[in-house]
């Protein structure tokens, strides 16, 4: 009935004929009552009971077409039913429509009962007048108790959706997030690999006759930094492929204690680089190593697309404000510069709050940065070549 609650319904507007059926039989039995022709009672009688089926669907128009036959009913005395099917009324309204609309016809309800009972000069009319009242009261209470619950029950549905909705919507927004790691991850890789390949075969281009020996070099150095690539485009599709997680990367991810081999493989590619790093910087948390590397990474790629052959590279790392403690003061600095192989460039303030010069790679910088509340500025350098410095709070818990 639950599932279907016409047939509930169905049942009790039977129940309710069936009683209107036998108690004209009963009335037509005895001497006493007049008998009432079965042609107008029987159609009555149906008129009363069918709109019970559809009070859920349309609870004013039937409990206002009850209020009608109903009148006719209880003045042909055709029996309880008219009271009975007042009383579901009156529920009915006050569940589905609202108390407003459940006052207003409760009120009309008793008028019209009081009323007809007067009208009928019947001597027990003040009792029945009394158990009318008190049935349709009871009615009230219990809409009022299933409205309520039904309300309650509405409004946890609700709460629910909205639950579930900002838990797709919080869902879809850590994808995105991660798709956008991802994204600044394999720009860095991609970038770095292309820029030394790139590189090396313009030099081996040019050394292929003069110097055979050179260009094996910058051909074995491509080959090397192409599979590196590869290996790690590699791992990071997989963990995008992966739904469940199940494949562990198969390599750990660089941190400040890569710069070194990194410096190598740029000194390899032809760009000299004089790396200084702080003795402190071992226990930083694995993020911000992550995080200082990248941008290392992508400057000494930019030298290395940009500056122009001879140009050097300078690499500063260190750590201010590390106690033992771990006070609020604890940050990493970074420092890339290089001379642009002596030629002076324009000069672009940059005092970090404006937007970063250049393309994706500094954005992604500067996004590496904010992420971990701190700052970094990019520009040329005061007498030629470029500049980035950038301040990462360590925030390590004691």
């Amino acid at each position: 009935m639950r599932a279907h609650p016409m047939v509930g319904d169905s049942i009790v507007a039977g129940l309710l004929l069936l009683i209107d059926i036998l108690f004209f039989a009963i009335n037509n039995a005895t001497e006493e009552v007049p008998p009432k022709p079965w042609f107008v009672a029987l159609p009555v009688d149906a008129a009363l009971v069918l709109p019970l089926v559809f009070r859920r669907r349309y609870p004013l128009t039937v409990a206002y077409a009850v209020l009608v036959v109903g009148g006719v009913h209880a003045g042909l005395e055709l029996g309880v039913s008219s009271l009975i099917a007042s009383g579901i009324s009156v529920y009915s309204v006050i569940v589905y429509v609202g108390r407003r609309q459940g006052a207003l016809y409760f009120g009309l309800m008793l008028a019209a009962s009081v009323v007809q009972l007067g009208v009928q000069n019947r001597e027990d009319w003040l009792v029945s007048s009394v158990v009318t009242v008190l049935l349709m009261a009871l009615c009230w209470l219990l809409g009022e108790f299933v409205g309520a619950r039904r309300a309650y029950h509405a409004e946890v549905e609700a709460r629910l959706h909205l639950l579930e909705t900002e838990r797709d919507q919080a869902a879809r927004i850590a994808v995105g997030e991660e798709r956008g790691r991802i994204a600044r991850e394999l720009h860095d890789v991609v970038a770095h690999a292309v820029s030394v390949i790139v590189v090396q075969a313009d030099g081996a281009s040019y050394a292929i006759r003069s110097n055979p020996e050179i260009a094996e070099r910058a051909v074995r150095t491509i080959s090397e930094t192409g599979r590196g690539a590869l290996a790690e485009l590699r791992r990071l599709l997989e963990v995008l492929r992966d739904e469940e997680n199940r494949i562990e990367p198969r390599v750990p991810q660089p941190n400040a204690a890569a710069l070194a081999e990194l410096a190598d493989r740029m000194r390899t590619a032809g760009l000299p680089v004089q790396l200084d790093l702080g003795d402190d910087l071992a226990d930083i948390p694995a993020g911000v190593s992550l995080g200082v590397y990248r941008i290392v990474q992508e400057s000494l790629t930019n030298t290395l697309k940009h500056a122009g052959q001879g140009a050097r590279a300078h690499v500063r790392v260190w750590r201010s404000g590390a106690t033992d403690t771990a006070e609020t003061g604890d940050t990493v600095h970074v420092e890339v510069s290089d001379d642009g192989a002596g030629r002076a460039r324009s000069l672009v303030p940059t005092d970090g709050s404006g937007p970063v010069p250049g393309g994706n790679g500094l954005i992604g910088m500067r996004e590496r940065a904010n992420v971990f509340g701190g700052t970094l500025t990019a520009g040329p350098d005061f007498g030629g070549g470029w500049r980035v410095r950038a301040s990462l709070p360590v925030r390590l818990t004691t």
